[in-house]
Formats: structure tokens, sequence, C-alpha cells
């Protein structure tokens, strides 16, 4: 709950539509999108496609943003693709093949990311 009272006063969510979401909800939110946060340009998709290649192809899915956020794999990541952050939150729920449940904290401050993949109980 504490990260949770962190967040409080925060912009709101932006979202993505993922495979398992009922189709009202598929309709209402897209496939892609690009959000802009304290000058930050953040990239989001739910599948990423295959793992081969996987962040040259993310990266090149959204020219021009600093970072690329994606689910679908259950399983948290927080590296860097030359200039640009590759991020999966992993899950709180379903870890899947992911050593446990997560969630990710991201800080943006002048367009300077600090990305913490955050282990949950």
């Amino acid at each position: 709950m504490e990260v949770l009272e962190e967040l409080r006063g925060f912009a709101p969510v932006e979202a993505v539509h993922g495979n398992m979401d009922e189709p009202e909800l598929m309709q209402l939110l897209p496939e892609r999108r690009v959000v802009e946060v304290e000058g930050a340009r953040i990239g989001m998709v739910h599948i990423p496609g295959a793992a081969s290649a996987r962040a040259e192809r993310l990266v090149s899915l959204f020219p021009g943003c600093d970072a690329v956020v994606y689910g679908h794999t259950h399983v948290p990541e927080a590296t860097r693709h030359g200039s640009r952050w590759v991020l999966n939150p992993g899950s709180p729920t379903e870890r899947r093949r992911a050593p446990g449940h997560s969630m990710l904290l991201l800080c943006i401050e002048e367009s300077r990311f600090e990305p913490q993949v955050v282990a949950l109980p």
C-alpha cells in the first residue's frame, strides 16, 4: 500500500488492450499507443511478438520514443536497447514463467528514466 499512496495525484492511467480482454474493452482501447510524460515519449503495446529480435522490433515500432512498454509474457524486464528502454512490468496476478509476481515503477524526471521492477508477495 505504500507504493499506492505515493502514486496518488499522478496522471491518469493510460492503457492498451491485451489478448484476454473482453471485446468491449478491446474496442475501447487501442492496440498501440504513445504517451508523453515529463517530456519523455513512451510507446505501449501488449503483444511484443517472438522473443527473437524482440527489442529491435519493439523500438522500431515506436520511432522517436524513449522507451517501449510491453506485456503478454508476464516476465518482467527493464533493459536498455541502445539509448532506449525496453520495459515489461511482469504480472501482479499470474506469474506464469516469471520468477514471481511483479509490477514496474517508472520514475521520469526531466526525460531521465529510473525503472524499477517491484516484486510483489
